[in-house]
């Protein structure tokens, strides 16, 4: 049993984007993914398989509330063992959220 956590060429780029911005990215990243290794749940749904997850960035200093937010496609066999691809990373800041025509775009030309 185990969880792949797969990122797409659009998450890595808004990644690389906001970690210039806010110097504690890396870190809350890797307490994120741990967080999603024990429960790929959490969040809220927006669709099918597919949620929005908050994720505090630290050096922001406004908690999960105010920091970035992560949306998944969900590939579970199991609650722990399957497949999250990590579509897209944005601060709640620069846009409060996300059309689900960019999601689906996300998706589609990453070939899910």
């Amino acid at each position: 049993m185990s969880l792949e956590i797969v990122r797409s060429d659009y998450f890595t780029s808004e990644f690389k984007r906001l970690a210039k911005r806010y110097r504690s990215l890396a870190k809350d990243y890797e307490a994120f993914l741990e967080s999603l290794k024990s429960n790929p749940l959490q969040g809220v749904e927006i669709a099918p398989n597919v949620r929005k997850i908050r994720m505090a960035i630290g050096s922001k200093g406004k908690g999960k509330s105010g920091g970035a937010r992560v949306i998944t496609l969900n590939a579970l066999v199991t609650e722990q063992d399957g497949t999250v691809y990590l579509l897209l990373i944005y601060d709640k800041s620069d846009a409060p959220n996300v059309k689900m025509n960019v999601i689906k775009d996300i998706i589609r030309k990453t070939g899910l």
